[in-house]
């Protein structure tokens, strides 16, 4: 580390952390703009750079878009990211209370926190973790995906059957596109556009900025925050700060080894997250209604899993997420082969990166909380400005990506989805799970079939798999046992009442 330490901490290096996490924050912000492009804009500008500084200045911008994507979650109900989806469940209730600033310091301070400790165990652990990535095989991923799927019944505000309902919408939707096992078109009903399936993002915005957008025209007589506008104080109280000391230590650790299995990153990891937040909360119907352990615990996790999925990509080369197969890219652009020789072949790579990632979080918590007071200050454009401002971007983040019109279209058809989903009390949250798991625990469930020949029984081979799946099993029975005993505790109590 104190090699790390000598490589970072010259005026050059300094210079690109500072510079990474600063448009990396920026790019969080708007809607629609994630790391992937700004890094891969950013690859022609490191030929002929020092490896270890080319990969500092965008392992910035990759960790500062995951810190910055709430802002936008929080105030606009928008995600910048998809790691921030989670964030803006409870965070963007809070900004409606009046705590927009109260919200964007305990996000900031989650953010800074759980990829301070991440970026410790990053250091400690890094070789171990490696070692427990690759010991993942299909079976293990199919049990963990389809544990995230059982605990939908959790992102339900109601019934439960609406949940389930949203959430097999959700895996319907992950199914469109071409097979990548056969190579079979599967419901693109002979549109092209449809082959490479349907990109998160149009989802994301759709059900949440536009469903939103929306709901502000159609109700003209509301106002764009119910409630108090003001962006409220930044103080955080010490009762406040004891309550969300407990799920910062928690889903720091969690975000960190969900980060370092391939394939999970800051997504998943901010949505199970929130999921296990709820499940031990005293007082889970408080969720999705401005609690601020809510906030807290997905802010937490997904810059802790953004910190650990380095390891997978620095020791193994092997890309934890799509940002990560960028970077890849990035690395072997500049003449840097990742892997486990990395660290004796380029140690300085491998130490600069992760000793930058502690200055890079110190900056990231100077440049945010002060700039709060000015960043709530989004809450008094007028609406009318406002909603045309969120269109544009969306619109701008989605074309972006592919340059296709038809995505546009795409993404206003799930902006009415979103509107009619609440309006008729279906929650979105589990569509979006199913949709990022689905893909995932599809594949992982073909491959291990067609390792074991069709034989089924290797799924109780692994005891990790046996362990995973007897939870998931406990996670979709546990609320529906709970609603009975419920019940025959209240029809007991009326009965001795009536007495």
């Amino acid at each position: 580390m104190l090699y790390g330490f000598q490589v970072v901490l010259t005026f050059q290096n300094i210079l690109f952390v500072f510079i990474g996490v600063l448009a990396g924050t920026l790019i969080g912000m708007l809607p629609g703009l994630g790391p992937i492009s700004a890094i891969a804009i950013m690859i022609p500008l490191s030929y002929g750079m020092d490896p270890a500084s080319a990969l500092i200045l965008m392992a910035g911008v990759y960790y500062g878009a995951v810190f910055g994507g709430s802002t936008s979650s929080i105030l606009l109900n928008a995600p910048g990211i998809s790691g921030t989806v989670a964030t803006s469940f409870d965070g963007y209730p809070l900004a409606k209370q009046g705590k927009a600033g109260k919200a964007l310091a305990i996000a900031a301070i989650c953010s800074f926190a759980g990829g301070t400790i991440s970026v410790v165990a990053l250091m400690l652990v890094a070789p171990i973790m490696a070692d427990f990535a690759v010991s993942f095989g299909p079976t293990e991923y199919f049990a963990l995906m389809l544990l995230g799927l059982t605990a939908i019944a959790s992102l339900s505000e109601g019934s439960t059957t609406k949940a389930l309902i949203s959430a097999t919408f959700g895996l319907i939707i992950a199914t469109i596109g071409i097979d990548q096992q056969t190579g079979t078109q599967r419901f693109t009903f002979g549109n092209p556009n449809l082959l490479e399936g349907i990109d998160f993002l149009i989802i994301a915005l759709g059900l949440f900025a536009l469903a939103e957008v929306c709901s502000l025209i159609l109700t003209r007589k509301k106002k764009m925050f119910e409630g108090d506008q003001s962006v409220g104080s930044l103080k955080i109280t010490r009762s406040e700060a004891k309550e969300i000391s407990g799920p910062i230590a928690r889903h720091s650790v969690l975000g960190f080894i969900l980060g370092v299995l391939p394939g999970a990153g800051a997504t998943i990891a901010s949505f199970m997250s929130y999921l296990s937040e709820k499940k031990i909360s005293k007082d889970p119907s408080s969720f999705g209604k401005g609690n601020i352990k809510g906030l807290a615990a997905p802010e937490t996790s997904n810059n802790a899993a953004t910190s650990g999925a380095f390891v997978p990509l620095l020791t193994l080369g092997i890309p934890g997420s799509g940002t990560t197969a960028v970077l890849l890219g990035a690395l072997l652009v500049v003449g840097v082969q990742p892997g486990p020789l990395m660290l004796t072949d380029h140690p300085d790579v491998f130490w600069g990166v992760i000793a930058s990632m502690y200055l890079g979080n110190v900056f990231l918590l100077i440049l945010n909380l002060p700039l709060i007071p000015f960043i709530a200050k989004i809450l008094y454009i007028p609406k009318a400005l406002l909603i045309s401002l969120v269109i544009v971007f969306c619109m701008i983040g989605v074309y972006g990506v592919s340059f296709s019109t038809f995505d546009l279209y795409l993404l206003l058809g799930f902006g009415v989805l979103g509107y009619l989903m609440r309006m008729f009390s279906f929650p979105a949250a589990p569509l979006i799970l199913a949709f990022i798991l689905g893909g995932m625990m599809e594949q992982s469930f073909r491959q291990a079939l067609t390792i074991s020949n069709g034989n089924y029984g290797v799924f109780s081979e692994s005891p990790v798999t046996v362990s995973l799946l007897v939870i998931s099993l406990f996670s979709l029975t546990f609320p529906i046992l709970k609603g009975k005993l419920s019940k025959k505790g209240n029809l007991n109590n009326n009965n001795d009442l009536s007495a």
